[in-house]
């Protein structure tokens, strides 16, 4: 083995939730690559991400704070590029500049440069100011915006505004894979951020993996009828076999790709000293609930389970059991903590983050993060609060709001919140979830009392407008 630091490969994708991989008990879906390293590390069966849409979570993931914290709390519509001035006509349309969403936070990236990792980013970014690098990134080839078509997609390279030709999940492979090449003799942390398998679904993705599901009878994602809530997402896709084949083939086509990261890293010599974590930025409804989507797939916004638990799997041979699966709860405000600690490295100073280390757990030495075994979400004025058995959903300022006995119903069909036997049980937890964000937000970046809907962000928060024009009314 190497005596060099921890090496670190982050693969996050996009809109995944666990019931998209085998590994996590759907025999319909065909990720062999993730099942492996699941078998060859540690499989979290209670990840949560800290908001279930993707910039705000990536955000909490990066900085370990939560959205009231860091000021994204939708994803990012504008500010992500410059505009280009040529397209626009005056007074026609408003021109947001390129906006670095987290100027003056500090990330895990920033403290493992002070510690001399080169930091590596390929793939998406959606924080803002796509053009410059940031975070102490080194290496930067990121998508434009964050989503859009799979093939010749818009890529900043070297700083420039590119059209990458070819499937974009292979783009980004292509580029970690080089860095891969380029820095194997050094200590490195390298993020590669796919886009699948966020939409579009018809079309995009290679035509043979698409045809392979034909057959399949989808069973892992039943067409539920429309939930009285759910937007024109569900509209277009509910019952949409196509849609299906789509979702699945762009999940297979990039396990394809975690093979061939995971390949490279064998091939160079260095498995035995790199950290290899698997994750998703936010959960995802394939028709589960009547819905296709994730927080925003409704309005109101929604918590349910589909979209607030993401795949989490950390493996690294000799150090994290293999094949260990844990059932312990945790969020991704408790990744940052999580990893400085495995490495050795100094939490930042200052910051009140709400995360807790669980390195415990990744060594197999524990089952628990905190004394109170609880974890909490929030998406604009729609928070949650979730223990092993209850999951309490709380809508300011008026609701409506949700309660529901996971331990006896799981899939979360009836909702006790007018249950007169419930009302304790109620108010002590609907006290905790407030007692618990008053610790932790910053007054001018509350997302309680701001107008979320799901629709994007444009711009960042300032205490001068608290929140108006700040993000985009719901279509």
């Amino acid at each position: 083995m190497n005596n060099k630091k921890t090496n670190v490969v982050f693969i996050l994708t996009d809109d995944q939730g666990p019931w998209a991989c085998g590994c996590y008990g759907n025999p319909e879906i065909r990720t062999p690559n993730i099942d492996q390293l699941a078998a060859t590390g540690m499989r979290f069966e209670n990840f949560f991400c800290t908001s279930p849409v993707c910039s705000p979570s990536r955000a909490s993931l990066l900085t370990g704070l939560i959205p009231s914290q860091h000021g994204v709390h939708d994803w990012i519509r504008e500010g992500n590029v410059p505009p280009d001035k040529e397209m626009l006509v005056e007074d026609e349309k408003e021109v947001y500049p390129a906006v670095a969403y987290l100027e003056g936070k500090t990330g895990y990236t920033d403290v493992m440069a002070e510690h001399g990792y080169i930091c590596g980013m390929s793939g998406k970014w959606h924080l803002g100011d796509s053009l410059h690098s940031q975070m102490s990134f080194k290496h930067w080839f990121v998508h434009q915006r964050g989503g859009g078509p799979y093939n010749n997609a818009p890529m900043v390279r070297e700083g420039k505004l590119v059209n990458e030709p070819g499937y974009v999940t292979n783009v980004i492979t292509d580029d970690a894979l080089k860095f891969l090449d380029e820095h194997a003799d050094k200590t490195f942390y390298l993020s590669v951020h796919y886009t699948a398998p966020h939409s579009p679904w018809v079309g995009q993705h290679p035509q043979d993996i698409v045809d392979s599901y034909d057959d399949c009878p989808f069973k892992s994602c039943p067409q539920e009828a429309k939930h009285p809530w759910a937007g024109s997402l569900s509209d277009h896709n509910l019952g949409n076999r196509e849609a299906l084949k789509g979702y699945f083939a762009a999940v297979t086509a990039m396990d394809m790709d975690v093979g061939r990261i995971v390949d490279k890293i064998e091939e160079l010599g260095l498995r035995e000293n790199t950290l290899i974590v698997f994750n998703s930025d936010n959960g995802f409804n394939c028709g589960h609930h009547g819905i296709w989507g994730k927080g925003n797939g409704t309005f109101p916004l929604n918590m349910y389970e589909n979209s607030v638990k993401v795949p989490f799997i950390a493996s690294h041979p000799g150090r994290i059991p293999e094949g260990k699966v844990t059932d312990a709860l945790v969020s991704g405000y408790d990744f940052m903590p999580t990893l400085l600690d495995y490495l050795g490295l100094p939490q930042p100073k200052g910051g009140n983050r709400p995360g807790r280390s669980f390195l415990s757990v990744l060594l197999g030495k524990s089952e628990t993060v905190r004394d109170s075994v609880v974890v909490y979400d929030e998406y604009g004025p729609v928070r949650m609060i979730r223990t092993r058995e209850w999951k309490y959903v709380h809508r300011y300022p008026y609701g409506p709001h949700e309660l529901y006995n996971l331990a006896n119903d799981p899939n979360e069909r009836k909702n006790l919140i007018d249950e007169p036997k419930q009302k304790a049980r109620i108010r002590k937890m609907r006290q905790q979830l407030a007692d618990w964000f008053a610790q932790y937000v910053e007054p001018t970046l509350d997302g309680a009392r701001l107008p979320v809907t799901g629709g994007g962000q444009l711009t960042r928060i300032g205490p001068q407008h608290c929140g108006e024009g700040v993000f985009q009314p719901r279509n």
